[in-house]
């Protein structure tokens, strides 16, 4: 017997049990592989408001806010706080006010005070700046297709599944599709420096199948 009729012996008795009943073959278990799971539909349907108006999609408006009226105390106190120079200083106040300390409190608590009034003002003067800025992104305007008519629309009251129409030189005011381009070719020249720093124009193609969705009348006919 060769050592390969020793191996194939050996392995026709363990496949056997005690009582000479065969033995089920041991499944492999591959470790690291998870199943995926299904994601979430999402239905969108395209240029069709009302449609879609039951799923109330997030709205196109943007906020870099920090604060508001009610919030702009309670958290500005709470971010200067956790700086350790500010949360010293309130540590010596507290104990220049009790009746063994031979320090005077008012020397302590008006520079406290000061400083935090210094940082809550400028606080507040750059989420105004913040605040300003966001309202002029959010009122600019795009055409957005309505009724076989583009109708200059703000950036903010701009919906899922709009048709929009992006001028020369005019910035995107959301992630949209490419549908059409009045090039002949259906192409397209982008530019994401605001995004990704690169200044290099990035070319873009529209399928042929809508590249004469230009006109509102034409335009009115793309449904999915």
């Amino acid at each position: 017997m060769n050592g390969w009729d020793r191996v194939r012996s050996s392995r026709s008795r363990l496949g056997q049990s005690s009582n000479g009943h065969q033995r089920m073959p041991s499944r492999t278990v591959t470790l690291g592989r998870v199943q995926p799971q299904a994601p979430g539909n999402r239905n969108i349907h395209c240029n069709d408001r009302e449609a879609n108006q039951p799923f109330r999609f997030k709205g196109n408006s943007i906020a870099t806010t920090k604060y508001n009226v009610l919030t702009f105390l309670p958290k500005g106190l709470f971010e200067q706080f956790r700086r350790v120079a500010n949360c010293y200083f309130l540590m010596i106040s507290i104990l220049s006010t009790t009746p063994m300390s031979p320090v005077n409190p008012v020397t302590n608590v008006v520079p406290l005070s000061l400083v935090l009034l210094v940082s809550l003002i400028k606080e507040a003067w750059e989420d105004w700046k913040r605040f300003q800025n966001d309202m002029a992104i959010n009122n600019s305007l795009i055409d957005v297709l309505q009724d076989q008519r583009w109708v200059p629309t703000p950036w903010k009251k701009l919906q899922v599944g709009d048709i929009v129409r992006v001028k020369k030189d005019q910035f995107f005011p959301a992630d949209i599709l490419f549908l059409a381009s009045t090039n002949s070719d259906g192409i397209c020249y982008i530019e994401t420096a605001n995004l990704d720093g690169e200044t290099n124009l990035k070319i873009r193609k529209a399928l042929e199948k809508t590249w004469d969705f230009l006109t509102p009348e034409k335009a009115c006919e793309f449904k999915g």
